[in-house]
């Protein structure tokens, strides 16, 4: 059920949930947390509330949208209320601030008084995210701050911020597509032979900004030294090279979907590996709600890695059909 309230406000919208709950039994107890999302008035909206009606599945919650629209518009609230089969398991209020009602302040005070008594709120901006997301309005209402630098249009630059501005409570979901990643090397280290690594090379795309993330993983760690060098082709992070006395432990991704695990001694392993979908992400994020302390160390990390300039080839990979 959608219900939308033009020129509205925040207690008009609170009066119509209540009304919701008690005409058509709308569960609005149960919710572990309040997820706020914030993004421009358009397309990435739409996309932005299925990813969160798919996480919500496995985190009741409510979803609060604030779609900042025209600012040189008159003031204006325009709400929606979706609930039932158009809000997963979650009930999504989308609020629509034109004029001086677009401006960040302006959403935190609309937001407030939506919040759940007594739940954790999540901030999570799915495209461009202030550079301090601990300071912006929404974003100190929040226990975590969720980003995401390769949505932004200058991705390195948007890492670059969070690395320099990082405070506890804030992630980025260019970390998030790393656990695959992260599981699988870890796997691979826990078995026979237990040697140490020497040091790592981690090779991807010019612009990607988990594959400098997955080598400030790795120096924090793993101690060694880690070269981040540039891919000769392939999309995001492409490979991963550990070396060990008895031989390296590769883990190379040429295509973007399908990678292969290579370790002394064992027969080559296809692993699927693609890139992850943004639901996938957000409901992963949404498990913690304490600060993340490894991306806390990887981020560290990223600035005792050093840039090799030579682009590094990963050859096909020979999938039998």
């Amino acid at each position: 059920m959608i219900v939308d309230l033009p020129s509205s406000t925040t207690s008009a919208v609170n009066r119509k949930l209540v009304e919701l709950r008690e005409d058509g039994g709308v569960q609005a107890l149960g919710r572990v947390l309040t997820l706020v999302i914030i993004t421009d008035d358009g397309s990435a909206v739409e996309g932005a509330i299925e990813a969160a009606n798919s996480a919500s599945r496995e985190h009741p919650c409510r979803v609060i949208v604030l779609a900042s629209g025209q600012r040189k518009a008159a003031p204006r609230l325009d709400a929606q209320i979706r609930v039932g089969g158009d809000a997963g398991a979650s009930e999504v209020i989308v609020l629509r601030g034109y004029g001086a009602l677009a401006a960040p302040e302006a959403g935190a005070g609309m937001v407030t008084p939506l919040l759940l008594p007594d739940a954790p709120v999540v901030a999570w901006w799915p495209g461009e995210a202030p550079a301090v997301p601990s300071e912006d309005a929404v974003g100190r209402l929040a226990q975590r701050r969720i980003t995401d630098a390769l949505s932004a249009k200058n991705p390195l630059k948007a890492f670059e911020q969070r690395r320099a501005k990082h405070v506890a409570g804030d992630t980025d979901l260019t970390w998030t597509r790393l656990t695959p990643w992260r599981a699988l090397l870890a796997t691979a280290l826990d078995a026979p032979p237990h040697e140490d690594v020497t040091s790592a090379v981690v090779a991807g795309e010019t612009v990607s900004p988990s594959t400098d993330l997955i080598a400030g993983w790795l120096v924090s760690r793993l101690g060694v030294k880690v070269k981040r060098s540039p891919a000769a082709s392939g999309p995001g992070l492409v490979s991963v090279v550990l070396e060990r006395p008895s031989g390296p432990v590769e883990l190379v991704r040429p295509d973007g979907k399908v990678g292969s695990l290579r370790q002394p001694g064992q027969p080559d392993r296809l692993v699927a590996l693609p890139r992850r979908e943004l639901r996938d992400c957000l409901a992963e994020e949404l498990r913690r709600l304490d600060p993340d302390e490894i991306y806390a160390g990887a981020l560290a990390g990223v600035a005792q890695t050093t840039r090799g300039r030579t682009p590094v080839t990963v050859p096909a990979l020979a999938v039998s059909s």
